[in-house]
């Protein structure tokens, strides 16, 4: 059975990520509506992100460092706003915003792979 202090954290961080691109960004659908409104309402959104990211951490430092752990919530953090942007936003993803992207993952890499 593998140790689940290397999945759950991923898993976690996953689903935490979806609330935070929720509160961070979904207003911007709304944006006749009051920002203190909204702000609230992003704030109760957060919380659920907190409830995950603090114990997705926690576990997961048993496995990973502190650098690989931000390092997967930033990667995340990524993959969770590209597919957001597309879907819930109708934003286009282009070749700037790939090669960018290419370059966080490479420094991913090299977070993971060493030391040197």
């Amino acid at each position: 059975m593998p140790n689940t202090s290397y999945i759950l954290p991923v898993v976690m961080l996953a689903l935490s990520n979806v609330f935070m691109t929720f509160a961070w960004y979904g207003h911007l659908k709304f944006g006749s509506k009051p920002l203190w409104i909204v702000v609230i309402v992003s704030w109760g959104i957060a919380f659920f992100e907190y409830c995950l990211a603090v114990p997705a951490n926690r576990i997961g430092h048993q496995v990973y460092s502190a650098a690989e752990l931000k390092t997967m919530q930033e990667v995340i953090t990524l993959l969770v706003f590209a597919v957001f942007s597309v879907t819930v936003l109708g934003e286009r993803l282009t070749l700037n915003h790939g090669v960018g992207f290419a370059f966080i993952f490479l420094g991913a890499w090299f977070v993971f792979r060493g030391p040197f």
